[in-house]
Parts: structure tokens; C-alpha cells; sequence
């Protein structure tokens, strides 16, 4: 059985509330701004000492989209705004 968008939504939001308290003891932060069903594709918003950081694609791509595409079977990326 297919789960709905807002399930799915809701899932990925607590996933990045759990993640957000790590990247904030770095200055960092990150917002849930939208969830593709058609593509799987969860849109981020970087903020805090995570723009411009030279680290954010290691943080985000082996970190966040590790996380989420490994815990949401429907996540199968991200996008960093």
C-alpha cells in the first residue's frame, strides 16, 4: 500500500529535526521546504554557517541524503536551495 504525500512529509520533517540538532552545533541550519512523489526528491534549505561552507556537500549529500533516502523508501534525493 502507497503512503501519501503528507506520511511521507511528516517522516521527513522528524528525520531533519533529529539532523538539525547536530548541524546547529556546527552554526549551521536546515529547513524542509518540499517533497516531489512524483521524483522522490526532498528540497533542503541551507542556512547559518552551512552557506558558503566548503564542507556542505560532503554534510548534506553523504550526511542528509544518506539519512533520508535510507530511512524514506519514497526519498531518492535531495536538493539543497
Amino acid at each position: 500500500m502507497s503512503r501519501s504525500k503528507e506520511e511521507i512529509v511528516k517522516e521527513i520533517k522528524e528525520i531533519i529535526e533529529e539532523i538539525r540538532y547536530y548541524v546547529s552545533m556546527d552554526g549551521g541550519d536546515l529547513d524542509f521546504i518540499d517533497f516531489d512523489l512524483e521524483t522522490g526528491v526532498v528540497s533542503i534549505k541551507l542556512g547559518g554557517a552551512c552557506v558558503g561552507c566548503h564542507l556542505v556537500d560532503l554534510t548534506y549529500n553523504e550526511g542528509v541524503k544518506e539519512i533520508l533516502t535510507n530511512e524514506i523508501k519514497e526519498v531518492t534525493d535531495i536538493k539543497i536551495l
